[in-house]
């Protein structure tokens, strides 16, 4: 049986709850009839029952012997927030996407946003008008950040304390479907955050009911989930079925498993091994494609590498090492953890592993850091110039774009769309949006609250800020996040929108760029130049990438093959509001080829097919 309420067609309701030291739980529908009914206990400490004349938003508590009566750990809706009653959901739900595939990852072009602050009006539906302009920006995936329901109506997510209930102040589950069906009606797939490492602690019940967590590890929010002491079968059965749940119910086309450094699974068959085995059969059985991407800040290439050599077999996983590589250069900070970059030799590394920490010291943790990457296919790896974490866990959480200049925006979005990896977008990065992205929560214990409050300001003392952090429980915190989409009609704001979808364009209609069939990808790090040349080839065509760190005019020798060679890109033209190319529309190289290049700035050359040996 499926953990929490099912509706059946016929009016009854099945309910199966896991409370392995319960000797009796009883359902307690409160609404619309109010009546108790005790359930049947079974193996491994499972409760079930089958309940007639149960209508659709019925409201239940469980009552466990000798507790308080609390909320369902699977419940499917939490209408009066995280402490009362769960809510009875019909699963019913007109698709008319059946013809839906899904898409290959390598195509993957993501587009990451918080549903609360995408748009004014903070909901599922709300987002549905804005796809065309994503889709005609490029974008083939929208990422949401999680959805699980949290306390209140504001929080990044992460706070989640009902893995199967949809956030109601988003629109619940049924806004959930109607975003995801509009999605796959725009050619694009879904990827939802969901959160396996901890539960938030604000209506967090689950330990009420069995062994959830286990104190022999720690995460930083809390008791980590018990994947592998006593019990934890039922436990690790959960959280798979949480994932199976997903892509079947809501046809999600893709999970992003946040931080699972902060999962803890010393048995035989580490857990994201299990699910992700478990989400690639039931894709399988759907004929769709369902990719599993992991956040770790491990380095630990066994997560993505095959299980025939020993990996757990996930997709893709984030690599914030090549983030680090970008920002540093750019910005020159050194604090906290950029404190292990900034080096252009790190870049090059990053393209040409992965990994820039593959085993070496690291001084920020003060200890050696990862493992090689180097052969792992690189459309594994999910790169951004930003995300949520690495503008909103800034003390102002200011956005690259309060940080640097034009030109230096446009060649971080040159290094992300023009290299072989899978391209992340965080909402509004595309066209310069102003509004900041600060960690901002609403929970009800005062005590909590200050708790949330002094630890922001503990997390950043290593950067050495001295500000004082927004209040993350002000409601105009949450506000100042809300992002302004008129901006993309204005101005330099509408210059680099469409310089944005020209390099996505560029992306995707030159294939040499991501595929680059059997012939290895040339990286060549000149670094006195803090210049990065990426040359790739697939079966007729070849591109040459010219990334150029440097903040003065240089002149630049490129080794380049002999033929004819078109200028693709060029982020310096006039058009995109940079001072003038300085590379002519068309070259000839006879081996090498003299540039100018301005600072900051990105030159992409297409070799003429009819030259191409």
């Amino acid at each position: 049986m499926k953990p929490g309420a099912s509706l059946l067609s016929d009016g009854r309701c099945t309910f199966c709850v896991w409370a392995p030291f319960a000797d009796e739980v009883r359902v307690h529908i409160v609404a619309p009839i109010d009546r108790v009914i005790p359930l049947t206990k079974s193996t491994r400490g499972y409760h079930h029952g089958l309940v007639a004349n149960v209508e659709p938003q019925s409201l239940y508590f469980y009552q466990l012997s000798g507790r308080p009566e609390r909320p369902d750990p699977a419940s499917r809706s939490q209408p009066r927030g995280v402490h009362g009653p769960s809510e009875i959901v019909d699963p019913e739900f007109l698709w008319r996407d059946e013809s839906w595939p899904g898409i290959p990852l390598i195509d993957y072009v993501l587009y990451e946003l918080h549903v609360g602050t995408f748009t004014r009006e903070g909901t599922f539906d709300a987002i549905i008008p804005y796809l065309d302009g994503l889709k005609d920006l490029g974008i083939t995936a929208i990422e949401l950040m999680p959805v699980a329901q949290f306390p209140g109506d504001r929080n990044w997510g992460y706070d989640g304390a009902y893995p199967y209930a949809v956030q109601n102040s988003y629109g619940g589950a049924q806004g959930l479907k109607r975003l995801v069906e509009a999605c796959h009606g725009h050619g694009l797939a879904v990827v939802l955050d969901v959160v396996y490492n901890h539960l938030g602690p604000e209506g967090n019940y689950l330990a009420e009911f069995g062994p959830y967590f286990t104190d022999r590890y720690r995460t930083l929010w809390g008791d980590a989930i018990n994947f592998d002491g006593p019990h934890s079968d039922e436990v690790r059965r959960f959280f798979i079925d949480n994932a199976i749940f997903w892509v079947t119910e809501f046809h999600i086309d893709a999970l992003r498993i946040d931080a699972i450094h902060g999962i803890f699974d010393f048995s035989a068959r580490h857990i994201l091994e299990e699910l992700a085995a478990a989400v690639h059969e039931r894709a399988d059985q759907l004929n769709r494609r369902i990719h599993v991407i992991a956040e770790s800040d491990l380095n630990d290439s066994r997560v993505i590498r095959s299980r025939d050599v020993g990996g757990y077999g996930l997709d893709a996983q984030w690599n914030d090492d090549f983030h680090h590589c970008i920002h540093t250069l750019l910005t020159d900070e050194r604090a906290g953890y950029y404190s292990d970059f900034g080096e252009f030799q790190h870049l090059v590394k990053a393209f040409r592993e992965g990994f820039v920490y593959s085993g070496q010291h690291s001084s920020y943790r003060l200890r050696g850091h990862g493992n090689p990457s180097a052969g792992v296919p690189r459309h594994r790896f999910v790169v951004f110039a930003q995300n949520h974490d690495q503008v909103g866990n800034r003390i102002k959480g200011d956005r690259l774009s309060a940080l640097v200049s034009l030109e230096a925006l446009k060649l971080a979005a040159g290094v992300v769309l023009l290299s072989p990896f899978i391209p992340l977008l965080f909402m509004g990065e595309e066209y310069r949006e102003t509004a900041p992205f600060p960690y901002f929560v609403s929970h009800s214990d005062p005590d909590l609250v200050e708790a949330v409050r002094r630890g922001r300001k503990e997390e950043f003392a290593s950067f050495q800020w001295t500000l004082n952090p927004p209040d993350p429980q002000a409601e105009t915190t949450y506000l100042s996040a809300k992002l302004d989409h008129e901006l993309a009609r204005k101005d330099h704001h509408r210059i680099l929108y469409e310089y944005y979808k020209d390099l996505i364009r560029v992306r995707k209609g030159l294939r040499a760029l991501i595929y680059g069939g059997s012939d290895p990808m040339e990286i060549s790090g000149f670094y006195r130049e803090r210049t990065l040349i990426l040359r790739r080839r697939h079966d007729l065509e070849e591109a040459v990438a010219i990334f150029h760190f440097s903040n003065t005019l240089s002149d630049f020798l490129l080794p380049l093959p002999a033929g004819s060679w078109a200028r693709e890109i060029d982020s310096s033209e006039s058009n995109w509001g940079g001072p003038g190319s300085t590379v002519p529309s068309e070259v000839i190289s006879e081996g090498e080829l003299s540039l100018r290049l301005n600072p900051y700035s990105i030159v992409l050359l297409r070799r003429n097919s009819e030259c191409v040996a």
